[in-house]
């Protein structure tokens, strides 16, 4: 758990200033002092919930909260990603305001009101426990939360790979362990993760819905949740409680061409459930639609506080009284793939059971008519009035503080929200034109097509992935993921040339690609092209350069390789500036001083080596690599039996890593234990027999010819 800390700078107190100016009004009155829980479900569907439809599944827990509450049939997020919806939901703004457009390239600014400020400032305890990273609190959100739970786990073992999510289970029981020990009032935001891919129920959920697994991790979540639902019953909270059951998103589910989310904004993305439940409370169902940002205003009103000024939606409490609601149009916007690829924006509106859809390819849809938005009503319209309309809606909506917000992602954020289904490009300027060649539904189909390739080479059906994504290329040159997933399939078939012939295309086609820079660079260092990857950081200008550590690790790797020492350890040492705690690097430093050890027989650059290797370790504790180069150091100090254990240690994380085999057969054949150096060696031969340079390979096969002879 974390707490929130607040320096106490001139610029901090300026702003607690205008917070206490802003609650000024609120605070004169703690309201009803009810307590508040928010819940929002991550990725959820609204038809998947059976107090929505009963075609899918049964969720009884939540289905209980429906039926004491009021239920709104169509309400809707603002965006269709993590980050910006909760942030519409916890700063009652849209994103032409607060700035957040979507997951990886931006912070919520710390001079933007947070629900959970709002309450904490008329002595509200807050606390939140959130499900996966695209809500860390590196992303600003924890604002006004003295808890801010958000841990997930730490790096795992082969490739950096993160715990960037944690199943429904606990991130309610440390809800619960929270909530416990809270006097009333408090506020508590639930955020469970488990609907977004992959989707991956526990048991008994994984057998149930074997065959519809997205049905299933709705059912576990119903699951937890009803946790909850019954500690509040047993205290007796439901008498003192207001609690707002929402999704951030829905999911495509392959309807419009959409396997997922971010892309779209129909409303299989967009719509959202919206329950409300608080004392006194008629139960019934509300036909009006209505957004997001209409929940903390709701909230305000609800609890009997004025609502600041600075909010946008509306209250929706005359609306669960039963009285029409005033209303207003509903913006939208998925700006995902114009952030991460450059193609182009795509906003809208919804207002009076109408939807546009403004893009070069450009909808209009009579959702009284065609919830499902299968009729394009575009051609029949005249479109100057909707896009007057929506530029009127932009302007009302927009704020100076829109620019904000927007931030370049250091490679960890990237590494964690790329493992969730995210890819953060170059952040691009909008163009003064767009066509329908630049139109999200004429480029997803072959992006889609790139994903499904990779899939289909996991099946074994090598030739025909190939060929799709040879085929994408030919189609359209500024496709990256076809560029990189042809390169890793060529890669992982032994081809790396093959590989680096389809980036160096990718480079020439989409020279502002991070993502192809980046496995360019990583899969020539792999080829040991030394001189390739030193040039290419001279000739290329990517601005990601100056917020990738793993770029400057590369970088070190090479100069190391060319026995340029210094030059490497400046390169890392602007990786570790960037990402303190990025395991890989402090271990190629520690490779780094090993060889300067090597060439000058300095202890003090072995003392360096260890205590690189050791963070390493200390950051990651199952980085293979960084154990293997402990056991060199060991070695070199003479101390064989902890060289031993190191390697072992290196090897029991990756039981084919060919370093450790190697030095332990060598080890084992200089301290004369001949059977577990004929192990180790004849292990590495069977892995490595037509990756290593034919002389070594030959030694090899003399000391093995040497040691079998001597067991006769």
């Amino acid at each position: 758990m974390k707490k929130r800390k607040h320096s106490l700078s001139f610029f901090v107190v300026f702003i607690l200033v205008f917070f206490c100016m802003v609650y000024s009004v609120a605070a004169k009155s703690k309201g009803k002092g009810w307590n508040v829980l928010l819940i929002t479900i991550d990725t959820l569907r609204t038809d998947r919930l059976s107090c929505y439809s009963r075609e899918h599944l049964e969720t009884p827990h939540i289905d209980s909260l429906a039926h004491r509450g009021v239920l709104f049939d169509y309400a809707f997020a603002h965006t269709s990603t993590t980050l910006p919806s909760h942030t519409n939901i916890l700063l009652g703004r849209t994103p032409l305001y607060h700035g957040v457009h979507e997951n990886s390239n931006f912070i919520v600014q710390e001079d933007h009101l947070t629900l959970a400020e709002f309450l904490e400032s008329i002595g509200y305890s807050t606390g939140a426990f959130v499900g996966a990273y695209p809500l860390d609190s590196r992303f600003g959100l924890d604002q006004g939360f003295s808890t801010y739970d958000d841990e997930y786990g730490s790096q795992s073992a082969r490739g950096n790979k993160y715990y960037v999510e944690r199943k429904a289970e606990e991130v309610v029981d440390r809800a619960l362990v929270w909530v416990k020990r809270q006097s009333s009032p408090w506020f508590m935001w639930v955020h469970v993760y488990d609907p977004h891919v992959p989707y991956e129920p526990p048991q008994p959920f994984k057998d149930r819905f074997k065959e519809d697994l997205y049905n299933g991790e709705v059912a576990y979540v119903d699951s937890e949740l009803g946790k909850i639902f019954d500690y509040l019953e047993s205290e007796k909270m439901y008498k003192n409680t207001l609690i707002v059951l929402t999704g951030d998103h829905g999911e495509g589910l392959g309807q419009h061409g959409e396997p997922t989310h971010g892309f779209f904004a129909y409303n299989t993305t967009i719509r959202i459930p919206l329950i409300f439940y608080f004392p006194g409370i008629e139960p019934g169902n509300v036909p009006d639609y209505v957004g997001h940002i209409d929940i903390f205003p709701s909230i305000c009103e609800v609890l009997d506080l004025k609502k600041p000024d600075l909010l946008t939606g509306v209250s929706l409490l005359p609306a669960i009284k039963g009285k029409k609601l005033k209303h207003g149009p509903i913006y939208f916007e998925s700006l995902y793939p114009f952030y991460s690829r450059g193609w182009a924006p795509l906003r809208g509106y919804i207002d009076n059971e109408e939807k546009y859809i403004e893009s070069p390819i450009p909808e209009v849809y009579n959702l009284k008519e065609d919830f499902d938005e299968q009729n394009n009503l575009a051609q029949e319209k005249e479109l100057n009035r909707y896009r007057k309309e929506l530029d009127e809606i932009m302007a009302k909506y927009s704020g100076a503080k829109e620019k904000e917000a927007l931030r370049t992602p250091g490679s960890e954020t990237l590494r964690k929200l790329r493992s969730l289904g995210y890819v953060s490009g170059v952040s691009h300027e909008e163009k003064q034109e767009y066509g329908p060649e630049d139109d999200i539904k004429t480029l997803l189909p072959l992006y889609n097509k790139s994903i499904i390739a990779k899939q289909i080479y996991v099946q074994g059906k090598d030739q025909q992935a190939i060929r799709m994504l040879q085929e994408v290329i030919t189609e359209r040159k500024d496709i990256d993921v076809a560029y990189s997933n042809l390169a890793t399939l060529y890669k992982e078939k032994g081809n790396l040339r093959g590989a680096l012939l389809v980036l160096e295309e990718g480079m020439k086609n989409l020279p502002e690609s991070h993502e192809i820079f980046s496995a360019y660079v990583n899969f020539l260092t792999e080829a040991g092209q030394s001189d390739k990857v030193i040039s290419l950081f001279n000739e290329v200008g990517l601005r990601e350069m100056d917020y990738d550590p793993e770029l400057w690790n590369f970088l070190g790797i090479a100069y190391t390789r060319k026995g340029e020492y210094m030059k490497a350890l400046e390169a890392l040492d602007k990786a570790v500036s960037i990402d303190s705690d990025f395991a890989s690097t402090y271990n190629n430093m520690g490779n780094a001083y090993l060889s300067i050890y090597l060439n000058t027989k300095n202890e003090q650059e072995l003392q360096k080596a260890i205590e690189n290797y050791q963070k390493a370790v200390e950051f990651n504790p199952e980085d293979a690599a960084a154990y293997n180069g402990l056991g060199a150091v060991y070695k070199q100090l003479g101390d064989l039996d902890k060289a031993v254990k190191a390697w072992e240690q290196s090897l029991s994380i990756d039981p084919e890593y060919g370093l450790p085999l190697y030095n332990l057969g060598y080890i084992h054949m200089e301290r004369g234990n001949n059977k577990e150096a004929l192990r180790h060696f004849v292990r590495y031969l069977d892995l490595y027999q037509n990756n290593i340079p034919a002389e070594k390979r030959r030694q090899i096969e003399q000391w093995i010819k040497q040691m079998e002879e001597k067991k006769h």
